[in-house]
């Protein structure tokens, strides 16, 4: 649901635009002064940034330093692109979301746009050097996005495959085609799939238009490359297939399918579907980031939960045995190793969005970290899956609704300590003045509500956290050297509630906030917990960036994170934090880079103390996460995000790719 904190017109806007204008001179705010800026760093690392997440195993880290505490504050924008690939909703497409990180490798800066256009970039000029049009059809897309591409370099020598395409960008679409493409040209390999694509609805059966598609990269994992997708929330019982499939970099082949069933169930398997076998209809999807381990051999999925999102009673059939779990998969085959779940039973939306975050202890071993929306962090061992620190199974309501069930107890990690609220006292319902805060009140009365894991009601539950989270897609960044993580958190309260299927026009089953849950008896009704003056009724922050001690898992430092200038003219001296979307990426240099937050800000903190160092305001949020790239010595360090607002979290949308970088003297006239 959209949370709308904007002013509605442009009046109102150009009126708050001058009372902030008029508060902040009396209140005496002005700009520091510049200090002597220093001399641009020739020395130190150079680094690409050749995956979604820098490295494979997602750690959204670089060795880079020639940006450091020191001269951060110099930053200033190197350069801008706009594609022009936006829409607001009006135009007969779906309100975008522009969500992309690009890759930056072989002298090119790949990125997709929302519409699935892909696009090389001069990283160092930001002009254009190619684009690809896949043309998509997008019917039934509620939110166009593309999160990123993936990258694959031909090893094998050049008079056995020839020169094209010997580097590929793979990328999905939200028609449901996996593409690949020449990485130096933008055409299609043309030997990969039919001329250069793959047709994914294939061994799915009957898939409606905009139900399944894909928004997050896909993975290559030696000289295969995976693709999940997005299926459809609430929509119905016998929702496509959540399955994995690993296809041939080189030849689009099938090379091996994970049917997400329980263990004791017949899988489909290859040979099955290239007979014409479809695969089984209903189970957990993997619409976010996959990662992987390559010394281990493992490619860790995380998993949604089956459907649909808020009721399972008999019918789901116990298909939640991969649901909401992270998934360790044997990259060469594609058999189960492991899994730990999240959540049981999912009847909350509480899939895992988090990509997990592959890193190596200081012992060397190798562990994952897996993120979710409750704001629980549990740190595995990436070989078997076990926790490496204390997780405790706590009793949990339970429900009243005929015909449903709910587990018993759910995980609940001791170790980080949860990073989202788990608990809202009536005292502490929140609003701006006492008059909204009443009635919020009297909203939260009239709610089913006994903690965290409350689960839908007829009444109509608190969903605390909201089923957007906690964390994201997002993730985590991870400083392996320092053992810290780094995790923004957003705090956005929901409500669901259930209503028997004949208590519903026909005509209204489909309508926004209305999830039909076809199969069912249900019909569910979800919708932000806000107040009359669009902010959530809970008290802030409503948004925070925190650092872990990986070593011990004890919480470093945490701030809140985003400010209300877009609410009120006196809101950017108020930092309550905001709702976000997107990820942070730290640099060896002990900087944090992250956009994510509704206020338009581009911000550096200090790792080693959360301390905000610089921040930039864009034309449009920044939803995405970004990225750091620097291509020599002789060269500069380059930051890049994408600005382009994310219109269900109110962030409008539009449309830009800013690089920033130090101030280079010797190029200036």
């Amino acid at each position: 649901m959209k949370l709308s904190w904007l002013p509605n017109t442009g009046v109102e806007r150009r009126r708050a635009a001058a009372l902030a204008l008029v508060l902040l001179l009396a209140l005496g705010g002005c700009r520091p002064g510049s200090e002597a800026r220093q001399p641009l760093d020739r020395t130190g690392p150079v680094a690409d940034w050749p995956e979604v997440g820098q490295s494979i195993g997602g750690q959204r880290h670089s060795p880079l330093t020639q940006i450091h505490p020191g001269n951060v504050g110099e930053l200033e924008v190197a350069w801008t692109y706009r594609s022009g690939d936006y829409a607001t909703g009006e135009q007969g497409v779906g309100a975008t979301a522009f969500q992309a990180s690009p890759l930056v490798v072989e002298g090119r800066l790949v990125f997709c746009t929302p519409f699935n256009r892909v696009i090389a970039l001069d990283p160092e000029t930001g002009q254009e050097q190619w684009v690809h049009d896949p043309e998509v059809d997008l019917t039934g897309v509620y939110t166009p996005t593309c999160r990123g591409v993936a990258h694959w370099q031909e090893t094998a020598a050049e008079d056995e495959t020839g020169s094209a395409c010997r580097h590929r960008i793979f990328a999905g679409t939200l028609d449901a085609r996996l593409l690949a493409l020449d990485l130096m040209t933008g055409r299609p390999c043309v030997d990969f799939g039919q001329q250069g694509q793959v047709d994914l609805l294939a061994g799915l059966g009957e898939v409606e238009a905009g139900e399944y598609y894909m928004t997050s990269p896909p993975q290559v994992v030696g000289d295969v490359v995976l693709t999940g997708a997005y299926v459809r929330d609430g929509y119905r019982l016998d929702a496509p297939s959540g399955a994995v499939r690993a296809w041939d970099v080189r030849s689009g082949e099938l090379r091996w399918v994970w049917d997400p069933v329980p263990p004791d169930w017949p899988a489909v398997s290859v040979e099955e579907l290239e007979a014409g076998g479809t695969l089984t209809r209903g189970t957990p999807n993997v619409w976010s980031l996959f990662s992987a381990d390559p010394e281990l051999g493992l490619v860790f999925a995380p998993t949604g939960n089956p459907s649909p999102d808020h009721y399972a009673g008999k019918e789901r059939r116990n298909l939640d045995h991969y649901g909401s779990s992270v998934v360790a998969l044997d990259a060469a085959t594609g058999e189960v190793v492991w899994n730990f779940q999240t959540v049981y039973r999912d009847l909350w939306d509480y899939d895992l969005a988090a990509q997990p975050v592959v890193f190596r202890r200081e012992n060397g071993d190798s562990a994952v970290v897996v993120a979710t929306k409750l704001g629980h962090v549990f740190v595995l061992d990436a070989a078997t899956g076990q926790p490496l620190f204390p997780v405790a199974e706590r009793a949990v309501p339970a429900t009243e609704v005929p015909g449903e069930r709910t587990s018993p107890v759910q995980p609940f990690p001791l170790q980080p300590p949860p990073l989202h609220p788990q608990q809202l006292q009536r005292e502490e319902v929140w609003g701006l003045t006492p008059w909204d805060r009443h009635r919020c009140r009297q909203a939260f009365d009239a709610l089913e509500y006994q903690g965290v894991y409350t689960p839908p009601s007829l009444q109509g539950s608190l969903a605390y956290p909201g089923l957007g989270g906690g964390i994201n897609w997002g993730s985590v960044s991870v400083d392996a050297e320092r053992q810290r993580l780094v995790v923004n958190v957003q705090v956005a309260p929901f409500t669901v509630r259930l209503v028997a299927r004949d208590e519903v026009a026909a005509e209204a089953v489909d309508q926004v906030g209305l999830n039909p849950q076809y199969g069912t008896p249900w019909v569910v009704v979800r919708d932000a917990f806000l107040s009359p003056w669009q902010t959530p009724c809970v008290p802030p922050p409503w948004g925070k960036l925190v650092a872990i001690d990986l070593r011990s898992g004890a919480i470093q430092w945490e701030r809140p994170l985003g400010t209300l200038n877009r609410l009120a003219p006196f809101g950017d001296r108020f930092e309550w934090g905001t709702p976000n979307s997107g990820g942070s990426i730290q640099t060896a240099s002990e900087l944090i880079f992250i956009g994510a937050t509704m206020d338009h800000y581009f911000r550096a903190f200090d790792a080693r103390t959360g301390e905000q160092l610089w921040r930039h305001e864009l034309p449009y949020a920044a939803h995405a996460t970004p990225i750091t790239y620097r291509l020599s010595r002789e060269g500069r360090q380059y930051v890049v995000v994408a600005a382009g607002g994310h219109a269900p979290l109110g962030s409008p949308p539009g449309d830009v790719l800013v690089a920033f970088a130090l101030p280079d003297e010797a190029a200036r006239p």
